[in-house]
C-alpha cells in the first residue's frame, strides 16, 4: 500500500509536537494537541508539555479528566494541566522521561518515575511514560484531523519519530519500543538535529542553495528546556549536484532552558532573602516558574527594563501573604548570557565530573553548566573524528594548526534561542574562535516547531523519493566486548578487546557480514555482551579488534541474553560469524549466524543491566 500521508512526532524532553504532510497536496500542517488544561477543561495547543502528573486517588472527583476519544481519561494527566499541577505538588509529576531512556546505569522498563518521590500510587517507568506521550499525540492527532473531516489510517502513513541526534542505540530501540506499544508500527528514527534542517530548507524554498555553498560546514546548534545536542552537517558539490552529509554528532548533554530558570530563581531568591524575606521550598518552586516566565517576558521585549515577579504564599489563611520582586535585564544578561554563554576560549573546556565519592544518584546532568564549553569541546572532537577516516577528511577542509572543526554557518534550534541576545552571543563566540572571522546565521528557523515539521517533511522525502536527503547512518562507531583467548596468568587479568560491528556512517538498509573471522558463542545458557561506541573513531572498520576496549572507548552497557541451544552439550561454545544489520528504520540490529548451519541468534540494544 502506497503511503498517502507523513506524520511525524517530536518526542521533546520539554515539550512534544506533531506534524503531517499530505503527499497529494504538498501541505505540512502543524496539528494542535488536544490536553488537559484543568479539571474537565481541554485546550488545544501547538505542543504538548512532557509531563506525566499521577494523581492521588482522592485529589479529584471521578471521571474529572476526560480526553475526546475517552470519556472515561487516562490513570494519569499528561501535557499543560500536568505540568501546572507538578509544579505545586512536584512529588507526583515525571519529567525528562526522555532523558531517562539513555542512563547506562538504570533499567529503563522498570517503575522509578517520579524520582525520589515516596508516593503510593503506582509508578511509572521511563518506557511507559513515552508510550503514553506517544499514544496522547496518536489519538490527539487523528481526534482533530476527523472533527476538520479528514479519517486517517496509520497504515497508508509514512510515521516518523524524532529522537536526539546523541541517543545511543539502546535509547532508540526503547522509543521504537515504545512507539509500537502506542499504536504506531513500523516508525523511522530521524535526528532531531536533520529534522530540523529539513525544516529550514523546506523554509527557505528553492533559495537553500543559495545560502550555502560547496565547502559550507552548517553547526546545528540545539538547546531545548533540558538538552542541548550538536551536530555538524558538510555541503559538498557533486557533479554539480549540493549535497549533505552529517559528519559529527555530539554527546548526550543534560543541560538547557530549565538549568537557566532554576538560575534565576536562586539569584532572586538571595535578592530577598537580602530584603529579610524567606521562602519555603513549595514557595521556591514557585519562584522557579515566575523567573521562567519574567525571563521570556524580558528576551521577547527588548524595551522593558524589568518584569515582575509574584510568589504566593500556600495556604488560605487571612495572613498568608504574595511575595513580590522584580526581575530586570542586567541580572537576566548576567545570569544566562554571561553566565551560561560566557565568553570563553576555544580551548577553555568543561571542567570534569565532581570528585566527592558519594552522590546522589539520578540523571546524570551536565557537571559545568557554560553551553559555550559544550560547544567548544563538541567541535574539538568532531575535528578529531574527521581525521580518523580519509573519507570525512575528503569532505572538510581543515586548516594546519587547528584545534576545532569551525562551522562557516550556524542553525539554531530550541526554545533557548528564541532569545535574540542568546544566538547574538554564540554568533560572537564562535567568530572569536574563528580569528575574528563571522559565522554567518542561517535565518528562518522555528524554535518549537522545527523538529516536527522537518520530520514530516522528511518522511514525505522517504515515501515519494523525491527530495534532498541528508547523508547520515550511524552516528557512532559501536563495538563488542571480545575475551581474550589466552592461557590463565595468576594475578593478571587480560584487558577486553573490542570486534568492531557497526562502522560510524552505516547507512539504513545495510547488512554486513564480518568475513574471515569466525568467534566462538556460548549457547543453551544466558551470555553476557558488553558494548561499546565511539563517536570519535570515524575511520574503524567491521571486523577491527582493538586491543583494549576499556581504554580506548566508551561504555555502551552489559547486556544479558538467554541463547538458545543447539544440539551440543549445555553451554557448549559454537563457531559462529557476526553480521550487523542497520535496517531501514534505523533500528541496529546484531546477529549470530552458526558457521555449519543455517541457524542464528540475535543480540538486540535493548535493556542494559549493570
Amino acid at each position: 500500500m502506497s503511503a498517502r500521508f507523513s506524520l511525524a512526532i517530536d518526542l521533546g524532553t520539554s515539550n512534544s509536537a506533531i506534524a503531517i504532510a499530505d503527499l497529494e497536496s504538498g501541505e505540512t500542517r502543524i496539528i494542535e494537541i488536544a490536553q488537559t488544561v484543568g479539571p474537565n477543561q481541554i485546550g488545544e495547543m501547538l505542543t504538548l508539555p512532557s509531563a506525566v502528573y499521577i494523581p492521588h486517588s482522592e485529589e479529584f472527583p471521578e471521571s474529572s479528566f476526560p480526553l475526546p476519544w475517552n470519556d472515561a481519561g487516562e490513570r494519569v494527566i499528561i501535557g499543560q494541566f500536568a505540568r501546572e499541577r507538578g509544579a505545586l505538588v512536584p512529588d507526583r509529576v515525571v519529567t525528562s522521561a526522555k532523558s531517562w531512556l539513555s542512563n547506562p546505569h538504570i533499567d529503563p522498563k522498570q517503575q522509578i518515575l517520579p524520582w525520589r518521590s515516596d508516593i503510593a500510587e503506582e509508578k511509572l517507568s521511563p518506557l511507559e511514560c513515552s508510550r503514553h506521550y506517544l499514544q496522547h499525540l496518536r489519538e490527539a492527532v487523528l481526534h482533530t484531523e476527523r472533527a476538520q473531516g479528514r479519517d486517517w489510517d496509520l497504515a497508508e502513513g509514512e510515521i516518523v519519530v524524532t529522537v536526539p541526534a546523541s541517543f545511543d542505540e539502546v535509547a532508540r530501540s526503547l522509543t521504537a519500543e515504545a512507539a509500537k506499544a502506542a499504536g504506531l508500527e513500523d516508525v523511522t528514527l530521524l535526528e532531531e538535529p536533520q529534522a530540523a534542517f529539513y525544516a529550514w530548507m523546506a523554509q527557505t524554498g528553492r533559495d537553500w542553495r543559495k545560502l550555502i555553498a560547496d565547502g559550507d560546514i552548517v553547526l546545528v546548534c540545539d538547546v531545548g528546556g533540558g538538552t542541548a545536542d550538536f551536530s555538524l552537517i558538510a555541503v559538498t558539490d557533486v557533479e554539480g549536484r549540493l549535497e549533505l552529509e552529517r559528519v559529527s554528532v555530539g554527546e548526550h548533554i543534560l543541560l538547557g532552558g530549565d538549568n537557566m530558570d532554576l538560575a534565576l530563581a536562586y539569584a532572586l531568591n538571595a535578592k530577598l532573602e537580602a530584603a529579610g524575606k524567606r521562602l519555603d521550598s513549595w514557595q521556591l518552586l514557585a519562584l522557579v516558574h515566575a523567573a521562567s516566565k519574567a525571563k521570556i517576558v524580558l528576551f521577547d521585549d527588548a524595551g522593558l527594563a524589568q518584569a515582575p515577579i509574584a510568589v504566593p504564599s500556600r495556604g488560605s489563611s487571612l495572613l498568608a501573604k504574595t511575595v513580590s520582586t522584580t526581575l530586570d535585564r542586567e541580572t537576566l544578561e548576567q545570569v544566562v548570557v554571561d553566565g551560561f554563554f560566557a565568553r570563553t576560549s576555544v580551548d577553555d573546556l568543561p571542567r570534569e565530573s565532581r570528585m566527592t565519592g558519594l552522590q546522589e544518584f539520578g540523571l546524570p546532568y551536565a557537571s559545568d553548566p557554560v553551553v559555550s564549553k559544550h560547544i567548544a569541546q563538541f567541535l574539538a572532537r568532531s575535528l578529531q573524528n574527521v581525521k580518523a577516516s580519509e573519507k570525512l577528511a575528503a569532505l572538510v577542509e581543515v586548516s594546519a594548526g587547528a584545534q576545532v572543526l569551525m562551522p562557516t554557518a550556524v542553525l539554531f534550534n530550541g526554545g533557548v534561542f528564541k532569545a535574540a541576545p542568546i544566538r547574538t552571543r554564540v554568533l560572537e563566540l564562535l567568530a572569536s574562535w574563528n580569528g575574528g572571522r563571522p559565522v554567518r546565521e542561517l535565518e528562518g528557523f522555528e524554535p518549537d516547531l522545527a523538529v516536527a515539521r522537518g520530520g514530516a517533511i522528511y518522511g514525505r522525502h522517504r515515501a515519494t523519493g523525491k527530495g534532498v536527503r541528508i547523508k547520515a547512518g550511524a552516528a557512532r562507531s559501536y563495538y563488542i566486548g571480545l575475551e581474550t583467548s589466552m592461557p590463565a596468568v595468576p594475578g593478571y587479568k587480560p584487558p577486553l578487546k573490542a570486534l568492531c560491528v557497526v562502522p560510524q556512517g552505516m547507512q539504513e538498509g545495510t547488512e554486513l557480514l564480518i568475513e574471515g573471522r569466525e568467534f566462538g558463542l556460548v549457547t543453551g545458557r544466558t551470555a553476557e555482551f558488553r558494548f561499546f561506541s565511539s563517536s570519535v573513531r570515524s575511520g574503524d572498520t567491521p571486523g577491527q579488534i582493538l586491543p583494549d576496549a576499556e581504554r580506548d572507548l566508551d561504555d555502551a552497557g552489559l547486556l544479558e541474553v538467554a541463547i538458545p541451544p543447539l544440539d551440543v552439550p549445555m553451554g557448549q561454545v559454537v563457531p559462529v560469524r557476526v553480521s550487523p544489520v542497520v535496517t531501514e528504520l534505523g533500528i541496529l540490529e546484531l546477529w549470530m549466524r552458526h558457521t555449519n548451519s543455517d541457524r542464528r541468534w540475535k543480540v538486540e540494544f535493548q535493556v542494559r543491566t549493570e
